[in-house]
């Protein structure tokens, strides 16, 4: 488990890894979460925890009514309460995200920055239920990532087996 409470540019992170250690570093997640946050949020608080699958499941189950793990679980802290630092928490599924990236032919570390922008930019109220909250989530997703040297992830991609 890595070192909590992480005071860095603004935002408090704390970081749990529950789950073997997946390829992305605290520097990785603490630059994508500031990223996220910049020009969105002066300061926050949120913790980002790395799990197995099983508690990937559980919790995908139980807030969301699916029984699968999924990549990336956000939970925003209570809106009514703007003016508090406490953004919310993150829950990103190791197993999850390693075969995505691995699906995908890119790296976990990239993989885990994107989910990690895609999760902080929910806590901050974004969505993508409609075409065009999709469209300006995306946006956002790809100017901020780009920030980060990691490619846009909904670029379109070549298959070359076929």
């Amino acid at each position: 488990m890595s070192p909590a409470g992480l005071l860095t540019r603004g935002a408090e992170i704390d970081i749990q890894r529950v789950s073997a250690a997946p390829a992305v570093t605290d520097a990785q997640i603490i630059d994508a979460v500031n990223a996220a946050l910049r020009g969105r949020r002066e300061t926050a608080e949120l913790c980002v925890r790395i799990v197995a699958t099983a508690e990937g499941q559980a919790l995908n189950a139980r807030y969301r009514g699916r029984d699968a793990a999924t990549n990336v679980l956000s939970f925003p802290c209570d809106p009514g309460v703007a003016e508090l630092p406490l953004l919310g928490d993150l829950v990103l599924c190791a197993d999850v995200v390693a075969a995505e990236a691995r699906a995908q032919g890119k790296t976990e570390a990239d993989h885990y920055r994107h989910l990690i922008v895609h999760g902080v930019l929910h806590l901050l109220g974004y969505d993508h239920l409609s075409d065009d909250e999709a469209q300006i989530m995306e946006a956002a997703e790809t100017a901020i990532l780009a920030g980060l040297g990691v490619a846009d992830p909904y670029a379109p991609t070549i298959d070359s087996t076929g």
